[in-house]
């Protein structure tokens, strides 16, 4: 698995901001690639300060588009998914965390970093209905939240951020 995240770091790397959305993207959706979209977001930050913007959208849109993917999953009959997925016991404590607290369930975990746990929210999130527009509305928020502050991290202290 180290081989394939290092030919996905490295491609991502030649096509710049459209690599870093791949990147993005497919750890949202199918992949976990655990922390690879932020250290992508810092090194490329590093090496050119006037892209990000660029880089933080690009990542952010990645995300949205991946979580959207596991989203229509959910909404669509993932709820066997799931289950197979994850525990009995993490699924009835993000259940009620979405029937508890509705989109602010998706928001704040979409901010976390790794090892917090965000799929088994995404996923849920369409199995408990929550509308479209509010979920891309979080994790708009939380992502770009997310990388931008990483970004401008890498701008105040460089490479000393890695």
């Amino acid at each position: 698995m180290s081989n394939l995240v290092g030919r996905i770091r490295a491609l991502a790397l030649v096509l710049g901001a459209p690599g870093l959305f791949l990147v993005a993207f497919l750890d949202s959706s199918f992949l976990s690639l655990p922390e690879i979209a932020d250290i992508l977001v810092v090194y490329m930050v590093t090496q050119d300060k006037q892209r990000l913007v660029l880089y933080v959208i690009c990542a952010t849109l990645g995300s949205i588009t991946g979580c959207l993917v596991m989203y229509f999953i959910g909404k669509k009959g993932g709820k066997a998914l799931v289950g197979k997925r994850f525990s009995t016991a993490a699924i009835e404590r993000a259940m009620a965390a979405i029937r508890r607290h509705g989109i602010m369930a998706v928001l704040i975990p979409s901010v976390l970093p790794p090892p917090a746990p965000f799929k088994i929210f995404v996923l849920l999130a369409g199995v408990a209905g929550i509308t479209a527009h509010h979920f891309v509305a979080a994790i708009a928020l939380g992502r770009g939240v997310r990388y931008a502050a990483l970004g401008l991290l890498a701008v105040r202290y460089g490479d000393r951020t890695l």
